[in-house]
């Protein structure tokens, strides 16, 4: 089994935790001293309090938490967020707040989950012409077509 290691960086850090067996995702939590609030319509930077050693080739994907998300209207703008393998720092998870009204934040309150995947990193080759597809050129929308 893989291991990726963490590191508590601000008291009061939790260690990312899956909930049930089957939890593809290690839920995140806020490392705060007291609540917060998130306003309407803006991002907020929310500290994990913790750092990650991933193994080489392994990336951490951060994504919303489905019952905080759709609960709360809370989002992640940029998610799938991803840490690296080489980052060593604090794990920030960006919250967008969409719900009309400000959003008090807890301390320890599970705002996210991480996914740990293995990847390949491709050589990118230059080539003159690439091979033909039925789709083609076609972008956003194309294959719902009638």
């Amino acid at each position: 089994m893989t291991s990726v290691f963490w590191k508590a960086l601000r008291p009061g850090a939790l260690a990312p935790e899956r909930k049930t067996q089957g939890a593809a995702g290690f839920d995140l939590a806020a490392c705060l001293e007291e609540n917060i609030l998130l306003p309407p319509g803006e991002v907020v930077f929310v500290p994990t309090g913790i750092a990650l050693a991933l193994p080489a080739g392994w990336e951490g994907e951060v994504r919303p938490r489905s019952g905080f998300s759709t609960k709360n209207r809370i989002l992640i703008p940029n998610s799938p967020g991803t840490i690296d393998d080489d980052y060593r720092g604090e794990i920030f998870v960006p919250l967008l707040n969409l719900s009309g009204k400000p959003f008090a934040l807890e301390p320890g309150q599970r705002i996210a989950q991480i996914l740990f995947r293995k990847y390949e990193t491709p050589k990118l080759e230059e080539v003159a012409q690439l091979d033909e597809t039925e789709r083609g050129e076609k972008g956003f929308g194309s294959t719902g077509e009638k």
